[in-house]
């Protein structure tokens, strides 16, 4: 899969830009950092390969497949395997649509992310339910699949957006799903979404210990015009509260930046989010 002579002339763009001191900083985190797909969607369907050149150019040592790379032949699974050993790169998690989880789709999902390498696979979505039985059977989704994936060595987990952290202390979805789901089912935290439905991060976090194994750095800024689409560090997200609390009691294990667009290009936006993550990070 050649790179197109857009993504080329991004690539060596952006090699003349980025240090290598950079990338030295990124190889030496204890935590990995990396990168949702999502966030270079546009890139990433232009040209897959030449864009996983560039986000590993930046630095990012992971990525995360969001659901088209369902769609993908074996070949192709296998192709970009290697390409991401090629780079240094991992992919530890995708995100799924529902029904990849059902009888009919969840072993190709699970020989895929063999083939990735990943480690689990989150449920990137749930329409809002209206009651607790509705968000108690998204929880005995996950546990099934939990149940199928376990041989292979694969963990389910799931994606939170704005409705999970609405509702009363005690009585919000995802504390529903938090309840009812199997310590091995990852919680991996949006923390834009969370901010935005007013909830405290750093207050869940802690309040789950060693089940936050994953979590989305996207920021959140009060600003009705901008919302989502501010960098890293220009929302309202207490990072370093985040940070210092995720790796005391959360137990995560790797970092991934999402971005919903801003006011750069998706791949500038990567490579600016990336910096000011590093800068935050320490």
């Amino acid at each position: 899969m050649p790179m197109t002579a857009l993504s080329r002339r991004t690539f060596l763009a952006m090699s003349a830009t980025l240090p290598w001191a950079f990338r030295s900083a990124a190889s030496a985190t204890t935590i990995p950092v990396g990168l949702e797909l999502y966030s270079v969607r546009d890139s990433l369907k232009q040209d897959p390969d030449g864009t996983l050149r560039v986000v590993a150019k930046m630095g990012y040592q992971v990525v995360e497949f969001y659901a088209p790379y369902f769609e993908w032949t074996e070949t192709e699974a296998k192709q970009t395997r290697k390409l991401l050993d090629d780079l240094g790169m991992r992919c530890y998690s995708t995100h799924n649509d529902a029904d990849y989880f059902n009888a009919k789709n969840i072993d190709r999902a699970r020989d895929y992310n063999l083939i990735l390498g990943s480690k689990y696979v989150v449920l990137a979505w749930s329409d809002p339910k209206t009651g607790v039985d509705g968000w108690k059977a998204i929880a005995d989704t996950l546990n099934s699949a939990a149940d199928t994936l376990a041989p292979s060595g694969l963990k389910t987990g799931y994606h939170n957006h704005q409705a999970e952290f609405t509702g009363a202390p005690g009585t919000r979805p995802i504390e529903i799903l938090a309840k009812n789901t199997k310590p091995s089912v990852m919680l991996q935290l949006d923390v834009g979404t969370c901010v935005e439905a007013g909830a405290d991060p750093v207050a869940w976090i802690r309040a789950n210990p060693g089940r936050i194994r994953s979590i989305h750095c996207k920021e959140w800024s009060r600003d009705p015009g901008k919302g989502y689409k501010v960098l890293f560090g220009e929302g309202v997200a207490d990072w370093k509260g985040i940070f210092q609390a995720a790796e005391s009691v959360g137990g995560v294990e790797y970092y991934l930046i999402e971005q919903e667009g801003s006011r750069f290009p998706e791949l500038e936006t990567a490579q600016k989010c990336l910096q000011s993550f590093r800068a935050t990070h320490g």
